[in-house]
């Protein structure tokens, strides 16, 4: 839903919301100020490396902010750094990134447009898509030359992450040296007003700010955004930590992971996935007014809702409560085709060797895993608990394995 014309005051107070630094807010203003005289919507600019295929919780922050922007009535410029991929960003790393194939920059930019038209508005009035290697692919040597000539090695050096591989003596290759300027250099081509990034950005997003002047162009604002913590509360929301909820997981994973975070996590998750102010935040995460466990329900609902709908938020709080609450089994239990190992009785009911059949349903790695679970009365086939023995277990189709309250499949035994 588009945003009621705000004032430019209304507007630079709707960008800084959760934002974590902005370079700098009178340039802003200007710009702003310049932009409604020329009768033009701002350029906002995003780069996005298509280094993996999913986009998760973590990416949205930033995006929920260019939809800001668009809401606003200027126009978002998704950059696909599929030529900026192939070296690979070097923010946060301790070594060298290996280089991707160009089929496989390919294959996981497929879907990056579709999962963020999840928060991006797509028509093509407010989002436009650019793809670097358009130009990045076109420069010559001397193009190269003179981009390398914009910025000394003193300046690059002073990239933390940089600073600290020389002290390990970790060697830095030289085209990572480059990929800021690579990255500045989009904002060049595509006339950016405004670059977003994560804080982990900072450094290239200001490279941006510092070459444009030098191509003759007005210098980009640059406004960074914190990094989401992932369910784990410590470590930024990632998909090689196993700590992040993706735009395309079920309704059920989104709820269920959601409600698995600290109660510490909240009020950064409010602020960063949420529309919500801080007032009300402060409101809902103070647990003098608002016990934890209902905070983080509306919380739960209110992720859901965004990559789904009210309707489909509203019964996975149902059939949570079912679940948590009263323990009952979700009405939509998955079944699993499960193989016998063990033989079957004298009427054909076929068995199972018990840790391996707790294996199978994906409770547990190792048998001793599945045992000890078994021991600790973890495991349930239907209502009563598996013990932890040698004696092979009968199994019926439709009878339910659960490991505790949240992780239950319908059997199907096959021979």
């Amino acid at each position: 839903m588009a945003t009621p014309q705000l004032s430019i005051d209304e507007q630079i107070a709707l960008y800084k919301h959760g934002a974590a630094e902005l370079f700098t807010e009178p340039d802003l203003r200007a710009r702003l100020k310049l932009a409604a005289t020329q009768k033009r919507p701002l350029r906002v600019k995003l780069g996005m490396d298509p280094t993996a295929p999913d986009i998760h919780l973590g990416h949205t922050v930033v995006l929920r902010k260019m939809r800001q922007f668009q809401d606003c009535g200027h126009k978002a410029v998704l950059i696909i750094g599929d030529f900026t991929a192939r070296i690979g960003d070097p923010t946060g790393k301790t070594k060298a990134r290996p280089q991707l194939s160009a089929e496989k920059i390919k294959e996981n930019a497929k879907t990056y447009f579709e999962q963020a038209g999840h928060v991006l508005d797509t028509n093509p009035d407010k989002l436009e898509i650019v793809y670097n290697s358009e130009f990045l692919s076109k420069l010559d040597l001397a193009d190269i030359l003179k981009l390398m000539s914009c910025m000394t090695v003193a300046q690059m050096l002073q990239r933390e992450n940089f600073k600290e591989r020389m002290k390990q003596d970790v060697e830095i290759v030289m085209t990572e040296l480059m990929y800021p300027l690579m990255q500045a250099y989009d904002s060049v081509m595509i006339d950016a007003d405004v670059e977003l990034g994560g804080t982990d950005q900072t450094f290239n997003n200001l490279v941006g700010r510092d070459l444009m002047p030098q191509y003759g162009k007005p210098a980009q604002i640059v406004l960074t955004m914190p990094i989401l913590r992932g369910l784990d509360g410590v470590d930024k929301m990632s998909k090689s930590l196993g700590n992040y909820i993706a735009v395309t997981d079920t309704p059920k994973d989104m709820f269920g992971k959601t409600m698995s975070i600290g109660d510490d996590l909240m009020p950064e998750w409010f602020t960063l996935l949420t529309a919500l102010s801080q007032d009300d935040i402060k409101l809902i995460c103070d647990p003098k007014t608002t016990h934890p466990r209902e905070a983080k329900v509306r919380l739960a609902k209110m992720v859901v809702a965004t990559y789904y709908d009210e309707e489909t938020a509203n019964r996975e709080e149902e059939l949570w409560q079912k679940v948590m609450r009263e323990g009952h089994l979700r009405d939509d239990v998955p079944e699993l085709i499960v193989t016998a190992d063990a033989g079957a009785t004298a009427d054909g009911t076929l068995l199972f060797d018990r840790a391996s059949l707790v294996i199978q349903c994906g409770f547990a790695s190792t048998k001793s895993e599945a045992r000890r679970l078994m021991s600790q009365g973890g495991i349930k086939l239907d209502d009563d608990a598996l013990e932890a023995v040698n004696e092979p277990i009968a199994v019926k189709k439709g009878q339910v394995l659960r490991r505790g309250r949240r992780q239950a499949v319908k059997l199907d035994p096959q021979a």
